[in-house]
């Protein structure tokens, strides 16, 4: 079995100070939402082995926050950083997963809308069974959708072969019974 965390980067101030969109920082909240579902992935022990992240800024400190949050003791995950991953489609998305070595089972792929989320949509989307839990309609910043693959290497992920085990916001998080 694969395991799949999609993270989408926390929330962002609407312009960065050189104007251009990869430089983009998180503002406040999106520290504070970082935090917080790191410390929920760290609670459902969904520690990845690989992170894939997008070079893009605010990427790049999603990913430090929500690695901050990972014990010590833990077995810390490689991180590989990829341009690729600003602004890619999720035929890209995909093909940089498949070249993953097979060693880990579990990765995580920190990138962007609208891609990331078509790509959660493409993965997840099959032919049902009881078991099938929908995507929602939006992934929003800070979100985290994990999907498990019946399979033994990473090549052979495709769309539909994915199966929508958990998804979390940080909104999810705060509601009164949490999730």
């Amino acid at each position: 079995m694969r395991r799949l965390i999609l993270l989408r980067h926390a929330k962002t101030e609407s312009d960065a100070p050189s104007g251009k969109d990869y430089d983009r920082r998180l503002d406040d909240r999106g520290r504070e939402d970082a935090a917080a579902i790191g410390g929920w992935l760290v609670a459902q022990k969904l520690l990845p082995e690989l992170a894939m992240v997008s070079r893009a800024v605010r990427a790049q400190q999603t990913w430090a926050i929500v690695a901050d949050q990972i014990p010590a003791d833990a077995t810390q995950p490689r991180a590989v950083h990829l341009d690729e991953l600003y602004s890619a489609s999720p035929a890209t998305m995909l093909a940089l997963l498949r070249q993953a070595p097979s060693h880990p089972h579990m990765v995580l792929l920190i990138g962007h809308n609208p891609g990331l989320h078509e790509l959660a949509l493409g993965l997840s989307c099959s032919n049902g069974g009881s078991e099938h839990k929908p995507l929602p309609g939006n992934m929003p910043t800070a979100a985290v959708a994990v999907i498990d693959f019946a399979v033994k290497k990473w090549d052979d992920v495709a769309f539909g072969g994915g199966r929508l085990c958990q998804y979390m916001t940080p909104k999810l998080l705060k509601a009164p019974h949490g999730h």
